[in-house]
């Protein structure tokens, strides 16, 4: 299984950029993954035309996990647990979605096959992108019973 993460834009700001290479660079001791960056869409253009831009990186055959407001509000045991069945079902590509500052159009929110939110509380993206990452290392700790979780 590998992972794929699709965002918006850029993490321009240095300190969030090193966050997450730190916890990339973590993360890539027990899964393969590769980043998609979508151009941020322009002040006249609508999170339909954003949202056509995503459905055009996706491959049907990937499982899409999409970051979501409105999302399942999950632990991180449970988060383990999710990553684990996706495994076990013999997923091989799980695409981690994270739309722009509109949310998701709602052709994106029915392509996804899981919506999950982080917190019901307003995050950046570039925020965002750090927690989700380093929520999957810490999963990845719980499948393996590392210490790092405790």
């Amino acid at each position: 299984m590998r992972f794929r993460f699709l965002w918006i834009g850029k993490t321009k700001e240095k300190n969030w950029r090193s966050l997450q290479e730190e916890y990339l660079q973590r993360l890539s001791h027990f899964v393969k993954f590769e980043i998609t960056e979508i151009k941020e869409s322009a002040a006249h253009e609508t999170k339909d035309v954003e949202g056509n831009r995503i459905l055009g990186n996706l491959n049907q055959s990937s499982f899409v996990c999409l970051l979501d407001v409105k999302g399942s509000e999950i632990n991180s045991h449970q988060l383990a647990g999710k990553i684990e069945n996706w495994q076990n079902r013999g997923q091989k590509e799980i695409v981690f979605v994270i739309c722009g500052q509109d949310g998701a159009s709602s052709e994106v929110v029915e392509r996804a096959d899981y919506s999950l939110s982080l917190s019901r509380l307003t995050l950046t993206h570039e925020m965002a992108r750090v927690i989700l990452i380093e929520q999957l290392y810490r999963a990845y700790t719980i499948i393996k019973g590392f210490p790092y979780q405790k």
